[in-house]
């Protein structure tokens, strides 16, 4: 079945369907962190609270289970939950921002505990963390879905397809999300926005579901049904093999190589908004608008990359050059930025921005299959999002209180204005300077990283710079 170009397209297209859901359900607050603070009484170090706990269950050790449930039960078992996942904790946070139950006994009651964070928030982050776990399974469930349907096809083109497809849903979101909380839909605000990505996410699910009926025809049609449910004695997943993983240097370099470099681009994207806001001194809408632009090289980028590292190769160098534009880009916010506030420019650096991010994920996720034997692969993918999960929970938390620390009394001061009734656009702003140091800063650890990598590659012959597509 897989060798049919229209059922392996139509597959992908229903998985990265539910990637872009999920990505826009990741960001619906992103473009609102202004809005939530002045409806629920959030403050950055509560909305970098917020930010990090869609990793928190991850970190401690869900995604190295959710790589074993892989390996163990196939890729439809662990989609079909990992899409239920996304859904149940998606109606939680939905709960947790909804006007309705601001004036209940149970937010009476979270509001009395722990007083530092509001109850909605801590609803919200309860939810976060269920949907995240969700999300994170479904991601390396994607990705070894994508190397069943694809092996020695085009894996790095259909990796990127899939890439480009969910980032078009951080596009979609940063200019929807605005949009629909300033509407009238569900009464508008918070709320609003978050309802309709759970919906999306729902829809996702049932495309999951249609998906499995195809991968179960085409495991029957290689005979695989029997290695779906563990295969052979000497194919079975055992747990020992997470050992093997762990001594793999390859693994170490492409896993901290990752946490670096997505450490500097996601949890970016929770604070961008209200970064450029603050540095532009411009209108909420118009700053996510700016920033919705991110994904759209990439999105474009993406696919064409993946299709040059399938028939040409060079991933490991890919990774060299987005590691180093991502540099650039976060020094020119720093400091480019402040002292040239002009749109143009803010956009400029973020779809530069976007070339990074299509590089090096192009390169990186196919790597992998690679290095890692096929039977583990679930589990490596698991264990280098974990890696990864744990960069993404603790950086917005620290970001956030980074930020309150160099803007001493700020929030206190907005919060103080926005009860005023004053303009949004004359409100004291934030200095993200120092934030905006420290994403860098990942960027020249992920830069290093990158050429012991391709060094590696150059001693060992792993065939990182070879193209994937086997020729006949």
């Amino acid at each position: 079945m897989n060798d049919s170009f229209v059922a392996r397209w139509a597959a992908l297209i229903l998985i990265a369907l539910m990637m872009f859901f999920a990505y826009m359900f990741v960001d619906v607050m992103s473009p609102l962190q202004s809005m939530v603070e002045s409806q629920r009484g959030w403050t950055p170090g509560t909305f970098g609270t917020y930010a990090a706990s869609e990793y928190i269950l991850n970190v401690c050790g869900f995604l190295i289970l959710a790589g074993i449930i892989l390996d163990k039960l196939g890729v439809r078992f662990t989609g079909t939950l990992s899409a239920s996942l996304m859904v149940v904790g998606a109606t939680i946070k939905f709960i947790g921002v909804s006007d309705w139950f601001q004036t209940t006994a149970m937010m009476e009651w979270l509001n009395s505990w722990w007083v530092a964070l509001p109850g909605s928030a801590k609803l919200s982050c309860l939810g976060f963390m269920i949907f995240g776990c969700g999300c994170e399974m479904a991601g390396i469930t994607v990705s070894r879905a994508i190397a069943k349907w694809f092996k020695g096809k085009e894996m790095a083109l259909a990796m990127g397809l899939e890439m480009a497809i969910a980032r078009l849903g951080v596009f979609a979101v940063f200019w929807i999300s605005p949009i629909i909380a300033n509407g009238s839909f569900l009464g508008g605000g918070v709320p609003a926005s978050v309802a309709f990505c759970t919906v999306l996410l729902l829809i996702g699910l049932i495309n999951f579901i249609v998906f499995s009926f195809m991968d179960r025809k085409l495991d029957s049609q290689l005979g695989e049904a029997a290695k779906e449910n563990g295969g052979s004695e000497e194919d079975q997943f055992k747990f020992s093999d997470i050992g093997k993983i762990f001594k793999t240097k390859m693994f170490w370099l492409i896993a901290l190589l990752c946490v670096l470099y997505y450490s500097a681009i996601f949890p970016f994207q929770r604070f961008a908004t209200n970064f450029l806001e603050s540095t532009l001194s411009i209108p909420n809408a118009d700053a996510s608008q700016i920033f919705g632009f991110f994904p759209i090289l990439a999105m474009v980028l993406t696919p064409f990359l993946g299709s040059f590292i399938d028939y040409k190769g060079k991933g490991a160098s890919m990774l060299m050059y987005g590691a180093l534009i991502m540099i650039i880009c976060h020094l020119s916010f720093a400091f480019l930025l402040p002292a040239v506030p002009e749109k143009w420019l803010a956009l400029l650096i973020t779809v530069v921005l976007g070339v990074s991010f299509s590089l090096v994920p192009a390169a990186l996720w196919p790597s992998v299959p690679k290095v890692i034997d096929a039977k583990i692969l679930g589990s490596a993918y698991a264990l280098i999002f974990w890696i990864q999960n744990i960069g993404l929970c603790f950086v917005p938390k620290i970001i956030g209180n980074v930020l309150n620390a160099v803007n001493p009394g700020i929030a206190e001061e907005r919060a103080a204005q926005m009860a005023q009734g004053v303009n949004e656009l004359d409100l004291v702003a934030y200095d993200y300077t120092i934030p905006m140091i420290i994403f860098s800063s990942f960027g020249v650890l992920a830069f290093i990283l990158s050429i012991w990598l391709k060094r590696e590659d150059r001693k060992k012959g792993y065939g990182l710079e070879l193209p994937n597509v086997v020729k006949k």
